[in-house]
């Protein structure tokens, strides 16, 4: 649970917005959106694979 204390005087603009930067740190919805769709380990296994091939292949071509 969040806790954002908000200060006297204090816009709720600005208390929301720290709310806000603090929940996406969290990452908590993206544990919730992974979790609505299973995936097989076969297929995430593949696409970290794809994945790292791909930033492989930006490195490679950086240095040359």
């Amino acid at each position: 649970m969040l806790i954002i204390p908000v200060k006297e005087g204090e816009n709720i603009d600005r208390a929301l917005k720290r709310f806000k930067r603090k929940f996406d740190k969290t990452g908590t919805m993206r544990r919730l959106r992974k979790r609505q769709q299973f995936t097989k380990p076969s297929v995430e296994r593949r696409a970290q694979l794809q994945k790292a091939q791909y930033i492989q292949g930006l490195r490679d071509a950086e240095e040359i």
